[in-house]
């Protein structure tokens, strides 16, 4: 199969991007998950939750109580945008912030009761697209797929494991 690339001149030379471009795929498909996640959610009663706060949720989903800069790390955000998310996530009563008794200029982050409750709605989404999407590609082009999209995650990065 044939690689997605900028349109060639006679020569070979790209000239101006194309929409088969990969990553206008990746932001298109991107930007199209986002939107069936916000439907979803919203159908389901959680119409304050925002796809992009999946950032924030997830790893704290995986273990509670996270210092911003490990919330930061697992996130894979810098230090600025979780400060933009991190408010929003509580103005829609998401997440709080503590005190972290070990370290009085620390601070950990909680989820509230509402997100407890959002995260078996969130799995069940999640999983519904994954079954709609092995619908429409084999295992192993999925699991290719998973494999890439790990790889672009780390490109020109550090690889974050938790």
């Amino acid at each position: 199969m044939a690689r997605p690339r900028s349109t060639p001149t006679r020569s070979g030379t790209a000239t101006a991007p194309s929409r088969n471009n990969l990553g206008f795929l990746l932001s298109k498909a991107g930007q199209r998950w986002n939107e069936v996640l916000a439907e979803r959610f919203t159908a389901r009663g959680f119409a304050e939750v925002r796809p992009a706060y999946g950032s924030i949720l997830i790893p704290l989903f995986e273990e509670d109580g996270l210092r911003m800069s490990e919330l930061a790390r697992r996130a894979r955000l810098s230090k600025q945008a979780l400060t933009t998310l991190v408010p929003r996530l509580e103005r829609d009563g998401l997440i709080v912030r503590r005190g972290d008794p070990g370290d009085g200029r620390a601070a950990l982050v909680f989820l509230t009761t509402r997100a407890r409750a959002f995260a078996p709605v969130a799995a069940a989404v999640l999983a519904e697209l994954d079954d709609e999407l092995a619908r429409l590609a084999s295992t192993r082009d999925l699991a290719a797929t998973t494999r890439v999209l790990r790889a672009l995650m780390d490109l020109d990065g550090d690889n974050i494991e938790t």
